[in-house]
């Protein structure tokens, strides 16, 4: 079986972590969300709503959609499925997250891919940390990590050894300082791939060798102003090749991507998405695109 080496695909299998168990209950939510580093306490009623219609877009798509277990040694973050593992084609590489907090997460990941038969093909180990969101798949033999506060040298020379029978081009992005060590900056905060040809970002943040080699693919880039950069608009997940799901309220965004011929959902995402600056990207981990 071949796995998710791309951003566009069809999305076939998903993994996700459902609010029950990443925020428990608003109590928990009181005691950790400041810890955690959210911009606001979320609630976790509304939370649970608008998961609900966040996984019913899902399911439009989406054939199989597995959920993480509830686990004592993780935190409200585990919402953010995205970043303990990064599937390759041959199988998944576990992480260490940059943010020590989130470290443990790998761990009750890697339990559950062995649990789901899923492959592990490598993980990251002695001082090397890495997030999902700074590894992005242009295509099927091109992957792309960002160095930055969350992702280190050490990880990048493991990961290119990992998957350097998998990959024909392997590129780092050098990532800004932007608004500093705190908060999360990862390569996937300025751009999302929506299909082969097509990419949201906030050019602002790039690198300029980057942005270029991107023109020089060929990949239209749909440009995500200030304004809805900070409500997640550059953060948009591709359910099949132009059809995106992002969240309510990045008008001009969703239009671009309408008038370059791309089918948008949008869910409510205040709660679980917003306030915890993770978008639809975050909250799902892809296994399996065809």
């Amino acid at each position: 079986m071949t796995y998710s080496s791309s951003m566009y695909k069809s999305l076939e299998r998903v993994i996700v972590k459902h609010p029950n168990e990443a925020f428990i209950n608003q109590e928990h939510l009181s005691k950790e969300w400041k810890t955690f580093n959210y911009l606001e306490e979320p609630n976790f009623n509304e939370a649970l709503g608008e998961y609900a219609e966040f996984i019913s877009i899902l399911e439009k798509y989406v054939p199989q959609i597995d959920y993480l277990p509830a686990s004592t040694e993780v935190g409200m973050d585990s919402l953010y499925a995205h970043d303990p593992v990064k599937l390759t084609s041959a199988g998944a590489i576990i992480l260490k997250s940059g943010k020590k907090l989130r470290q443990p997460e790998a761990g009750v990941y890697k339990d559950y891919l062995k649990e789901k038969g899923i492959p592990i093909i490598g993980e990251l180990t002695g001082d090397a940390v890495s997030d999902g969101g700074d590894i992005i798949w242009l295509d099927d033999k091109t992957l792309v990590v960002g160095r930055g506060y969350r992702t280190n040298d050490e990880a990048i020379r493991q990961i290119k050894e990992m998957t350097a029978r998998l990959v024909e081009e392997f590129i780092v992005v050098q990532l800004p300082h932007d608004q500093g060590e705190e908060e999360c900056l990862h390569l996937m905060s300025f751009i999302s791939m929506v299909d082969h040809d097509l990419a949201v970002v906030h050019s602002r943040l790039m690198p300029v060798f980057f942005r270029q080699l991107l023109i020089e693919r060929g990949i239209q880039l749909i440009e995500v102003s200030e304004e809805e950069y900070h409500t997640l608009g550059c953060n948009v997940l591709a359910l099949a090749p132009r059809v995106c799901m992002m969240v309510t309220g990045n008008t001009t965004t969703k239009q671009k991507l309408i008038d370059a011929g791309a089918t948008v959902y949008e869910y409510k995402g205040e709660e679980i998405s917003v306030k915890g600056t993770g978008g639809p990207t975050c909250l799902t981990s892809p296994v399996i695109r065809n």
